[in-house]
């Protein structure tokens, strides 16, 4: 079966169609910069560019979305205009694209490609993927089942949201030396690490590329590794999620 994957993020939006047996891209990768307000109507615009781009029309589209998600309405907007709370985000993109979609927390399709596919694929016990990119996202696993919009990046840190002392972009624009925002994650994922006691965590975004940078600074109770997939997580797992619902073709 095939899927296109879409993945919206705050500053870009990704997209691949998959092959949801393989977990591999069946064509490469497209980028687009989210539109700036990102504005619903804007956003949807953009996913319908992408479909095009794709030549797709017909068949089930997977979108990831950062925000709470729930029967495809947004209840939040951490990295996204805030009018976008209480937007139905499924009615948009099938009114914009004219095909059946789904649509699930960013975070929370990074982990399913990862748990289906990557570092955590057989894993049991609790699996905690965590995101590093503009903000922090988290999905939180029960053997191999997933707890959806766990948002553990806007847990209170040091009287901040986590995400803004934390998350890669924080690196960049305070011009943190890798160990000094080692330092800052690891004390982010030791707090996670009180809450829940994973069995395992998985660290993904285009971040994790360069794990070794950070990883001698996170010292932690539970297993710590890269993701597999890193920025293609997302694409890759909301088009698996998307397969399990047969929608219709």
């Amino acid at each position: 079966m095939q899927v296109l994957g879409i993945d919206i993020g705050g500053s870009g939006i990704k997209g691949a169609p998959v092959d949801i047996e393989t977990g591999e891209f069946l064509a490469e990768r497209v980028r687009i910069d989210t539109p700036q307000p990102s504005l619903p109507d804007a956003v949807g615009d953009a996913v319908a560019e992408l479909a095009r781009q794709f030549e797709w029309t017909k068949g089930p589209i997977g979108c990831t979305f950062p925000s709470i998600i729930k029967h495809g309405v947004a209840y939040s907007a951490a990295n996204v205009d805030k009018s976008w709370i209480g937007t139905d985000v499924k009615a948009l993109i099938e009114g914009k694209t004219g095909c059946p979609s789904i649509i699930i927390n960013d975070a929370d399709a990074a982990g399913i490609a990862e748990i289906v596919f990557g570092a955590g694929k057989g894993r049991m016990g609790v699996v905690m993927m965590i995101t590093f990119g503009t903000g922090i996202g988290s999905a939180l696993f029960l053997d191999g089942k997933l707890v959806p919009n766990t948002e553990l990046g806007h847990l209170e840190l040091r009287g901040k949201v986590a995400e803004h002392r934390a998350a890669a972009r924080i690196r960049e624009e305070k011009e943190l030396s890798w160990d000094e925002w080692g330092e800052r994650v690891n004390e982010y994922l030791q707090y996670v690490e009180f809450l829940f006691s994973p069995d395992l965590f998985i660290i993904g975004g285009g971040v994790s590329k360069k794990y070794d940078k950070f990883f001698p600074f996170l010292h932690l109770q539970a297993e710590i590794v890269p993701a597999a997939f890193r920025n293609d997580a997302g694409i890759l797992g909301v088009a698996y999620a998307a397969s399990l619902l047969e929608l219709p073709e």
